[in-house]
This record gives structure tokens, C-alpha cells and sequence, in this order.
């Protein structure tokens, strides 16, 4: 009888649409409880690997999270880091916006920790002023489907990241100041080795990747002792930290820099600036002139990147990288609101290059309007991302090992939705395009009207992302071959796009002209 009405009541309670049970993991720092799975994938949000950076702490390598007993909810997304509204397609699925920032969060498969899955840790871009892990474009539950354990991680921005002072430096028990947005990268990283296990991953099976500023944050990484042996693997999508793009400023340079900034917010001294309030500091970033470089600190980056991987001193993981046809576009080569004309592309060219113009103009032609809005193109796109990420490839794979695996993106994006909005049809793949698509999370962005060849696209990009994290390969069953890039003397490239093959590198010349350019 007892049995019976016991039976019973579990069913009305089934009946009754109940929630699933909370889905609890020990860490290192204490207990937390995820929502339960949804469709197969568990999910955990809002995790601190790192005391809050507020108070003393701001402007400090991070420091080790105060341990707790009681279960911590892990259920919804942490604050995302100080920054300005910069880019129109950043979405934000975060509980607010703090210097209380340094939080991630983990999808997973693994229904026991035994399982020791590969992972993925994802960095977001965003010129390292935006960004946070909680863009439903970074999500990590379609990734998580295929196999892997997914973590997004947000790191500290703008001035908040990257203020270098000589107050600070001489603070520093390493006699260093700047880059604690990467120095919160590689406490997330030390996070993941110790606690993955827990939901199911492998900590000797993880892979770094991102996107522009996380992309660039993936080479730095690759760079940094601090961070040698904490990953296996590396993407990235569109960026390093090397010149043109992004050059590492020796840290008196970037001292500097901090400098002019504190002298721009009051005239206080830096003891005051300390206590300043979040939001005036941030307010203060949007002056002219205020930059924050990462810099050659001699601590997170002991040289320039170039001189690290020259020297073989980079950690000898296998890489994939590449980037996208439509990096930038011909206005920031011709100027603004000059017309794409042979005259007005070859002033512009003779400007930037001088006595190297005549071959800059044989390698990126402009001889009527249609030649002159490709080149232009292109040469904007090399400027601002492709020259310094080929160098990237470039220094990494000499020797040809580890492998190293280059794309090229050319799928554009398709038309907007009518509802939301409208704009001129995209005739390259611009700079971010591929996000979405090598993470499975198209269906996540509804401003375009998505085709069955982008979700081909994706599948396809997916395929290549999930096997790389799992093997260092991204070769598969079903997927056009993509031949190693650091693999004999025909240097080969992966072209991505509906129809997706490896064909030989048919632009080295031009990424030769530019390094040789960018190094006198």
C-alpha cells in the first residue's frame, strides 16, 4: 500500500512538469550547482576562477578565488567586464557589468568524470575593450553535442586589462604592469587543469582558440612561459599579436601611455586614481589618445612574439589558423569618401608605401574601379589582420612540426533579415563572419537570413574545429582534405566556403612584400 501510493505520487509529480534536479560539481574553491542538462548537455554559468579584481586588487595579477562550503548556483551568466558600447553585433546574455568580472563557463556532455573528454576554451574578441563570454554567438552547447567540453572566459579590458604605470610596475613583486587581461587568460587556463576533470575533461587534452582580440590572445599565450604546458592545441580566427596588427610596446612605452592617461582623468596622484570609480575611469577611455597595448613586460611576455617563435621558444602544440577575405574594407586604404579610382588608389598606395609603391602596386593592382575596390580590399584586409597572422603561421610552422593547419574564410554572410534591417549585399567574408559558423551557433544570431549552404558551411567548419580539439588534426571522415600548410614545398591553404578545398597559398608574395615592409 505504502509502495503503492510512494509510485504514485513520483508520477503525479513527473505528471506536474517537474525540474530537473540540481546538477552539482565539486571544484577546487567549493561546490556549484548547474540548472541540469537540456538536451543532452549540462551547463554551468557564471564560475569564478579569480578573486574579484575591485578594491586593492584592481590593476594586480589575479588572485585565487575565497573558497566557499555551501553550494554555489551556477545557473546564470556573471557580470561582464567594464567596457563601452563599441560593436553593434555584440550581444550580451550577462547578469550586468563590473570589475566583479573574471567568471566562466563550462557546457559538457560527460555525464561522469571519468569520462576525460577534449576541450575547448574559447577567448572572445573585441579589440581587447569589448566582449564577454556570455555572446550567444561564443555559446558552447552545439560544440558540447559533438563531443567536447566548451568554456567561454571573460578577462579584464580596456584600462582595466592593460594600464601599464610605473607605480604599478614598481608595486609588482615581477616588476611588471600591464597585460592582466592576459594574465586572467592563464589563471583560467590553471582553473581548467585543476578542475575540468570534474565535468568530464581531459586537462592533458585542452585546446585555446578565439577570435580577433582572442585570437590574438591565442598567440600571446602560445608565447608565454606562464602558460607552457597548460594546453595541446591552438586556433585561431584572424589575429595575432604582431606587427601590423597588434605590436607589443616595450613596457616603458606602455608605462608611458599610463602615464598620459592618469595625468588626462584629474590631476591626482595614482594612490587617488586607485580608488576612482569604476565607471569614471571607463568614461575617461573614450578621450583621444587613450590606448592600452599589450607590452613586453618581461613577465606574461618575456620578448616581442616574433623573437619568441624565431627562437623555437613557443609552445610546440599543433595550430590552426587563418583568416577571412573581408578583414577590412577599400575606404581605409583610399580614404574616407574618396571614389575607387586608379588615381585616388594610386596616391593612396604612394603614400603608405613610398619607395616601395611600384612593387605594393604590382602585387595589389589597381587599373580601373572594379581592380581598384578588390585591391584596395585586400590590401586593407592584410594590413589590418592577414599580414601579421600570416606571420604568425608563418614562424610556427618552420620545420614542419607541430603541424600547422592555415584556412582562407570567403563565405559571406547572407542578406538580413527585412525585419531587421537593411544593408548592401556582402561580397567577401568580413572580419567575424566565420564566428558563428565554426562554433555551430548560426541559429543563435537571427539578423541574417541563413541558407541551407551556410549551415553546409558550418557543418563543415564544425567538422574541422571538433577534430583538431580531439586529435591536433582536423581531417575527418566526410571533409575535404586539408593538408598541413608546414607540409613539404607547395605551401597549401584550406579555402572555406560552400565548396571548400585546399589549393596552393596564391597570395604568399604579397604577405612576403608586407613583412618585409612592416620589419625595416
Amino acid at each position: 500500500m505504502i509502495r503503492t501510493f510512494a509510485v504514485a505520487s513520483l508520477m503525479l509529480f513527473v505528471a506536474a512538469g517537474a525540474q530537473p534536479a540540481a546538477d552539482r560539481v565539486t571544484t577546487t574553491a567549493g561546490p556549484i550547482e548547474g540548472a541540469g542538462a537540456v538536451e543532452g548537455i549540462r551547463s554551468f554559468k557564471g564560475i569564478p576562477f579569480a578573486a574579484p579584481p575591485v578594491g586593492p586588487l584592481r590593476w594586480q595579477e589575479p588572485q585565487p578565488v575565497k573558497k566557499w562550503t555551501e553550494p554555489r548556483q551556477a545557473t546564470a551568466f556573471g557580470n561582464q567586464c567594464m567596457q563601452r558600447r563599441m560593436f553593434a553585433d555584440m550581444v550580451f546574455r550577462a547578469s550586468g557589468m563590473s570589475e566583479d568580472c573574471l567568471y566562466l563557463n563550462v557546457w559538457t556532455p560527460a555525464t561522469r568524470a571519468a569520462e576525460r573528454l577534449p576541450v575547448l576554451v574559447y577567448f572572445y574578441g573585441g579589440g581587447f575593450t569589448a566582449g564577454d563570454g556570455s555572446e550567444p554567438r561564443y555559446d558552447g552547447a552545439a560544440l558540447a553535442r559533438r563531443g567536447l567540453v566548451t568554456l567561454t572566459v571573460n578577462y579584464r579590458l580596456n584600462v582595466f586589462g592593460f594600464l601599464a604605470h610605473p607605480e604599478l610596475t614598481k608595486a609588482s613583486p615581477h616588476k611588471a604592469s600591464g597585460n592582466y587581461g592576459l594574465l586572467d587568460q592563464v589563471a583560467a587556463l590553471r582553473w581548467v587543469r585543476d578542475n575540468i576533470a570534474a565535468f568530464g575533461g581531459d586537462p592533458r587534452k585542452v585546446t585555446i582558440a578565439g577570435e580577433s582580440a582572442g585570437s590574438m590572445s591565442v598567440s600571446a599565450l602560445m608565447a608565454s612561459p606562464l602558460a607552457k604546458g597548460l594546453f595541446a592545441g591552438a586556433i585561431g580566427e584572424s589575429g595575432a599579436v604582431i606587427r601590423p596588427t597588434a605590436t607589443p610596446v616595450p613596457l616603458a612605452e606602455a608605462e608611458r601611455a599610463g602615464e598620459t592617461f592618469v595625468q588626462s582623468v584629474a590631476d591626482v596622484d595614482f594612490e587617488e586614481i586607485r580608488g576612482m570609480p569604476a565607471q569614471r575611469l571607463l568614461e575617461a577611455t573614450s578621450r583621444p589618445g587613450n590606448r592600452f597595448s599589450v607590452a613586453v613586460d618581461g613577465y606574461m611576455l618575456p620578448k616581442p612574439l616574433t623573437d619568441i617563435f624565431a627562437a623555437g621558444q613557443q609552445a610546440a602544440v599543433p595550430l590552426l589558423a587563418g583568416w577571412n577575405s573581408q578583414e577590412s574594407g577599400a575606404g581605409s586604404v583610399l580614404g574616407r569618401g574618396n571614389q575607387p579610382t586608379p588615381e585616388n588608389y594610386t596616391k593612396a598606395v604612394r603614400e603608405i608605401f613610398k619607395d616601395l609603391a611600384d612593387e605594393a602596386l604590382k602585387l595589389y593592382p589597381g587599373n580601373t574601379a572594379e581592380e581598384v575596390q578588390q585591391s584596395a580590399t585586400d590590401l586593407a584586409s592584410d594590413r589590418f589582420i592577414g599580414a601579421g597572422t600570416w606571420k604568425w603561421i608563418t614562424l610556427h610552422g618552420r620545420g614542419g612540426k607541430p603541424p600547422v593547419y592555415r584556412y582562407f574564410y570567403t563565405r559571406p554572410r547572407p542578406a538580413m533579415r527585412p525585419e531587421k534591417g537593411t544593408a548592401p549585399a556582402a561580397t567577401g567574408a568580413a572580419h567575424s563572419a566565420e564566428i558563428e559558423y565554426a562554433l555551430g551557433n548560426l541559429g543563435t544570431n537571427d539578423v541574417y537570413a541563413w541558407t541551407p549552404d551556410d549551415y553546409k558551411v558550418s557543418e563543415t567548419f564544425q567538422g574541422y574545429i571538433v577534430n583538431f580539439v580531439k586529435t591536433g588534426n582536423p581531417n575527418g571522415n566526410g571533409l575535404p582534405k586539408w593538408p598541413a600548410t608546414n607540409a613539404g614545398a607547395d605551401q597549401q591553404v584550406l579555402r572555406i566556403d560552400v565548396v571548400t578545398k585546399a589549393e596552393p597559398d596564391r597570395y604568399r608574395d604579397r604577405y612576403l612584400f608586407l613583412d618585409r615592409f612592416y620589419s625595416r
